[in-house]
């Protein structure tokens, strides 16, 4: 397991100076909403981290930029690898993000730390890494049947957008299997998300994703159509709020604390679908290691994830629901699982 001690954002006037000489690793973990990028130094007692920094990714035009701004106080401090993980698809080192207009590339980010050992990874891919270092006491329980095995391992994660991986299991050790299976098509499961559906073909005629209705921008979407059919009355507080603040923050809290019925039907809603998908992908690669959500949603609204409605839907799966009954479902409540993931990932590749 990998010690972390967390440094408080204390100031660093000759950052650079102190740890000039010492073996320094960049991790990195870029998301729509937010982005936090940590230095790391390798020591006898294991790593432990230098300065961590947590940014708004909207504010900046591209990667780089933001990149310039985290190393101002360190020029000139020699960084021996980077690993980041990224909210999009990895192809040959490139990675042009889903939901921000960046485009990251290791040849472009070794040419601006001066290091070849440059990695970029799918962020439910550095995910899954951090998972499998995590312990128990960043995990809760959903299945109250849940068996402990060996065996594959599932991932899911609804922040700013959905993200879907397979960690799996050869008998020895763990191979992590990144995907874009949040872009896979949404299957309704009842009248009402049919109904759902065809609300969202008139936004998105070629293609509704899960993403449209697992995510951040999925919640919305969801009060939307509810509101749209007259569900439940409209709170005008909570309307004042969505002009305000994020929508989907609004949306989520409002439900978890039940002061809104449309905002509490809405993440009723939302966590079924959340079930289902998961369900989903556990017939796909069998996870008998367990079901993982990560994310930044799954710990802010665990409260109504253990109301049973998620477990409901992600059992609902006819012929196969034996085989899901014993599968452990946990709710993973770090939020930095990903900038671990791309510590732990780096530190593997360097020895």
């Amino acid at each position: 397991m990998i010690h972390v001690e967390q440094s408080q954002s204390a100031p660093l006037p000759a950052l650079s100076e102190q740890i000039c000489s010492r073996q320094i690793c960049l991790a990195g973990d870029v998301g729509g909403t937010k982005t936090i990028l940590a230095l790391f130094e390798t020591g006898a007692d294991g790593l432990e981290c230098i300065k961590k920094q947590q940014f708004s990714s909207a504010d900046y035009q591209t990667f780089t930029e933001l990149l310039d701004v985290f190393l101002t106080d360190v020029a000139g401090v020699e960084i021996q690898a980077v690993c980041i993980g990224v909210a999009g698809i990895v192809d040959n080192g490139v990675c042009e993000t889903t939901n921000l207009p960046w485009r990251l590339s290791c040849k472009d980010i070794g040419e601006r730390v001066a290091s070849r050992k440059v990695w970029l990874l799918n962020d439910l891919e550095a995910s899954a890494w951090g998972l499998l270092d995590l312990p128990e006491e960043y995990f809760v329980e959903l299945n109250p049947d849940a068996h402990c095995q060996s065996g594959n391992i599932a991932v899911v994660a609804a922040g700013t957008g959905l993200g879907e991986a397979i960690i799996a299991w050869d008998g020895v050790g763990h191979q992590v299997l990144a995907s874009e299976g949040g872009h896979v098509d949404f299957a309704p499961g009842n009248e009402q998300e049919i109904a759902l559906l065809r609300y969202l073909l008139e936004k998105h005629p070629e293609h509704v994703s899960c993403e449209r209705v697992i995510s951040g921008e999925g919640l919305v979407n969801i009060y939307h159509f509810l509101k749209h059919i007259k569900h439940l009355p409209v709170a005008q507080e909570t309307e004042q709020a969505l002009l305000t603040r994020d929508p989907a923050a609004v949306i989520g809290e409002a439900g978890v604390n039940g002061t809104d019925d449309l905002c509490v039907e809405a993440l009723r809603l939302f966590c079924c679908l959340y079930g289902a998908e998961a369900g989903n992908l556990a017939l796909k690669c069998l996870p008998y290691g367990g079901v993982y959500l990560t994310g930044g949603i799954g710990a802010k609204i665990l409260p109504v994830l253990q109301q049973g409605d998620f477990m409901r839907r992600f059992l609902a799966k006819g012929r196969c629901q034996s085989m899901l009954q014993t599968i452990s479902i946990k709710v993973c409540t770090n939020p930095e699982v990903a900038l671990m993931g791309a510590l732990s990932y780096a530190k593997k590749q360097t020895g």
